[in-house]
């Protein structure tokens, strides 16, 4: 038998069938689409806003953050104008979806910088926790999977539900015509297959996100705290 002390029954909560399967909001799902360059061609842009088209006709509301102005993490206070603008399409959003180049083997700083600007928590708010996530990369070679898999880290520490499922356009510069539209391919298809999913997952998850994300951990810190106060006032 374990020694290990049993969790407590105060705490404890059966799982809610009905909070599972709450009722469907009828709004439409609230995407935003990060990317991951300023290049004047930038391939990470031209695949945001080609799946902005493609998330749009799946009856979303979708929201592209352009991340030229935006200075680097701490460089300023967060009270910027962009920084401000990033956190309140977060906070907007139902759901995100990241598109970053890779570079010498890694998702850029400029991806790695938005990211760095939304906080797990302001006071009671979490931006991104159970909230829906996409990753996409587009690389200047071969195929590599380091900036989706550097993206699939950083989702989970931002208590994001990242989806199975996600897309990696090689060679780049080949896939897109004169107009900046993505050429028919079995990569468009994945693009195509990549919002898809986030879309089901987004309108599956989004209004059971509070219920998904309540934690034993966080309701036993909250009650201890409570009590701490209370013992307080009462001295």
């Amino acid at each position: 038998m374990s020694d290990l002390p049993a969790a407590s029954p105060t705490y404890l909560r059966q799982v809610d069938l009905a909070a599972l399967r709450p009722p469907f909001s009828t709004h439409k799902p609230r995407i935003l689409i990060l990317y991951g360059s300023l290049r004047t061609v930038s391939h990470s842009r031209l695949l945001a806003q080609e799946t902005a088209q493609l998330l749009e006709d799946f009856g979303c509301d979708v929201r592209i953050f352009n991340p030229e102005g935006l200075p680097l993490p701490d460089g300023t206070p967060v009270t910027h104008p962009k920084v401000q603008e990033l956190r309140a399409l977060s906070e907007w959003a139902e759901g995100q979806e990241w598109v970053s180049p890779e570079r010498h083997g890694a998702m850029t700083g400029i991806m790695k910088a938005q990211i760095d600007w939304i906080p797990l928590s302001v006071g009671s708010v979490r931006p991104t926790q159970g909230k829906t996530l996409a990753v996409m990369q587009v690389s200047g070679g071969s195929q590599s999977f380091n900036a989706v898999g550097q993206m699939r880290i950083l989702g989970r520490w931002m208590r994001m539900i990242t989806i199975p499922n996600q897309s990696l356009v090689p060679k780049a510069f080949q896939e897109f015509d004169a107009d900046g539209r993505m050429k028919p391919s079995s990569y468009y298809d994945r693009v195509v297959d990549v919002c898809e999913e986030l879309v089901k997952f987004t309108w599956l998850t989004r209004d059971a996100s509070a219920y998904l994300t309540d934690r034993y951990s966080e309701r036993k810190e909250e009650a201890e705290t409570l009590k701490q106060r209370v013992s307080l006032k009462s001295q």
